[in-house]
């Protein structure tokens, strides 16, 4: 799915090309919702940003006229309440991937607001946009010297009480330390012990977590991200955490945002009598439907998956608009500041533009 181009008139009237996609992430490199929403919210508005190539340095313009849907992703997704109305008047979709870890003990997330104002902030974002649109994320699950399989389970069972009947779907991942060089120098840096996640402990722990959702009662859909482990035979799926299924459940009255998916949405059909007045064979929905109401479904026609992302994630297509090394929750474990200075050295320049075309001003 290619992204559309189109022509935009700038904030100083330039007249420039720019990528327009329907469904944008905000964001998996930084945590705009709770530092840049405002920034966002403008840009929105004015209909566009400029996000920078983390790789080559090379800038480019993001349209915001065909955006149908917005991920967001977020360990303090509050500030995100007050502009939610927003989002309705503009017929935007939204679902949250709200990060909710609990790692206060050992000051792995001192940027972060206290958990039981983060557990208020999650249900309080479920009261406004409704029960599966706020989505936990325990993630990643870090083995140190000071965090064992056993706290991190007590840890998941103390949230997972507080957010019953409040979501339908854990996700957690695995802390992969050696695989992503920013992490390992972060933790190795900040003097924290991690300990790699054997095949074994993998499997203990999902066997665990599985055991718990059901005795506690929470019946939450428990998935993976991003993990090439397969932990199916407990209950666990792998996770596509930009989701298209979400994205028909939540817009399938979209014709737009249907029609990039291609989703059709279809009628139940009523099966037809025999002659002995009993239902015949012919199934009324197909296999792989998605049902949205009692009498309405929709079919997928084809794969949406990102060919562009790791090998093991799920998720399909979207545009991230994020940038990495601008994160002020300083995270110890971070995967996305290469160091804290120059994660607050960035905040800093950002609140002296804080409305200009990029996070940085």
């Amino acid at each position: 799915m290619a992204t559309n181009k189109i022509k935009i008139t700038t904030d100083n009237g330039a007249v420039v090309e720019a990528a327009a996609p329907v469904i944008i992430s905000v964001s998996r490199s930084t945590d705009i919702p709770a530092f840049y929403a405002d920034w966002f919210f403008e840009r929105l508005k004015r209909g566009y940003s400029v996000w920078t190539n983390p790789f080559n340095g090379v800038p480019s313009y993001i349209s915001y006229q065909n955006t149908r849907f917005i991920v967001f992703w977020s360990k303090n997704p509050r500030p995100l309440i007050e502009h939610l109305e927003e989002l309705k008047e503009r017929n935007i979709e939204c679902y949250i991937q709200y990060t909710l870890n609990d790692y206060e003990a050992e000051g792995l997330e001192r940027g972060v607001p206290a958990l039981t104002q983060r557990i208020e902030t999650f249900k309080m974002l479920v009261d406004r946009l409704g029960k599966g649109r706020v989505i936990w994320r325990f993630d990643p699950m870090i083995l140190t010297d000071k965090i064992s399989m056993d706290d991190l389970l007590m840890k998941v069972q103390h949230i997972g009480d507080e957010l019953k009947g409040y979501t339908e779907k854990m996700v957690f991942s695995y802390a992969d330390i050696t695989s992503y060089r920013k992490v390992k120098a972060n933790l190795e840096k900040n003097g924290i012990n991690y300990i790699e996640w054997s095949e074994d402990q993998m499997n203990e722990f999902a066997s665990r977590l599985s055991r718990m959702n059901q005795e506690r009662g929470w019946n939450f859909t428990l998935a993976t991200c991003g993990e090439k482990i397969d932990i199916e035979q407990y209950g666990i799926e792998h996770n596509r955490c930009v989701d298209d299924d979400l994205m028909i459940r939540f817009g399938y009255n979209d014709k737009e945002l249907m029609d990039f998916l291609k989703v059709d949405i279809l009628h139940v059909q009523p099966r037809s009598m025999s002659l002995f007045d009993e239902f015949d064979d012919i199934p009324a929905i197909p296999d792989g439907a998605i049902m949205l109401t009692d009498s309405t479904y929709a079919l997928k026609k084809k794969n949406n998956k990102d060919s562009g992302q790791r090998q093991f994630c799920g998720c399909i297509v979207s545009k991230d608009i994020g940038q990495y090394n601008t994160c002020p929750h300083l995270c110890e474990y971070c995967y996305a500041n290469t160091s804290k200075e120059a994660a607050v050295a960035n905040w800093k320049r950002h609140k002296q533009n804080p409305l200009g075309e990029k996070i940085l001003g």
